[in-house]
């Protein structure tokens, strides 16, 4: 396989849980995968498992190290982009620091988000103005909410075609991908979920990922070549969308 291929979806950290990147890079060298977005796992950055969590110094420190580890890392591999994962400090300059994207994550049943702070429109309107995507995964109601408040001045991802989401077929009933602005990544999703997108949407706004270590790169490849798509197509998915999103220079 010549055509270049990006994992846009992968979790990387060594504080509370042992991801470091030694492993996820020979996940890419078994699979043939030349680069990776990385994001930190939810682990070390809030208590996912304590629905009134409230931060604390700890917790900062443990957030900003994250983050920084996946900063370091892109500084020194020409492939791999790290993504700024925000929580409710809304930490704005940290986004000048060439992260390339961010996440924004939770679970019905994990710590929410001050959506009514001023710190998080502050936040917002550096993202705007900086133009960094922002893969999104919260609930339904919270999904259509944050995509109306972004309302086109940034893209948005929503992974796993919006398994967490809410899940596929109702994000797709509802028409979320209709917007131009709205991306989906592939990770742990269905090749049939995938087909009736690219039926609907063509092949410019999916993106290939894995969801490592929930999925394997090279397993969850294998699911996007299982959908036999013509050469441009498939560039577009595990490459071409991804560097365009997030303004790589091709190589």
């Amino acid at each position: 396989m010549n055509t270049k291929i990006i994992d846009s979806h992968m979790h990387c950290g060594i504080q509370n849980v042992n991801l470091p990147f030694t492993v996820i890079r020979k996940y890419l060298d078994a699979a043939g995968i030349q680069g990776a977005c990385l994001f930190a796992p939810v682990e070390d950055i809030y208590d996912r498992y304590h629905y009134e969590f409230e931060d604390n110094a700890g917790w900062v420190r443990c957030r900003q190290q994250a983050n920084q580890y996946l900063l370091d890392i892109q500084e020194t591999h020409d492939t791999i982009f790290s993504y700024y994962f925000v929580w409710n400090d809304f930490r704005k300059d940290e986004l000048k620091k060439g992260y390339k994207a961010i996440k924004w994550h939770r679970h019905e049943y994990e710590p929410v988000y001050h959506y009514d702070d001023p710190f998080c429109e502050a936040f917002l309107q550096e993202a705007y103005r900086l133009q960094l995507p922002i893969i999104l995964e919260e609930s339904f109601e919270n999904t259509w909410y944050f995509i109306r408040r972004v309302d086109g001045r940034t893209s948005i991802i929503i992974p796993h075609m919006g398994g967490l989401n809410g899940g596929f077929p109702k994000l797709f009933k509802s028409g979320i991908w209709d917007d131009e602005t709205i991306y989906a990544d592939t990770a742990l999703a269905g090749g049939w979920e995938m087909a009736d997108f690219l039926n609907k949407y063509g092949s410019e706004r999916l993106l290939f990922g894995s969801d490592f270590p929930f999925g394997t790169p090279g397993n969850e490849l294998q699911e996007v070549i299982g959908l036999n798509l013509g050469k441009q197509d498939f560039e577009n998915i595990v490459f071409k969308n991804i560097v365009r999103l997030l303004k790589i220079q091709e190589s």
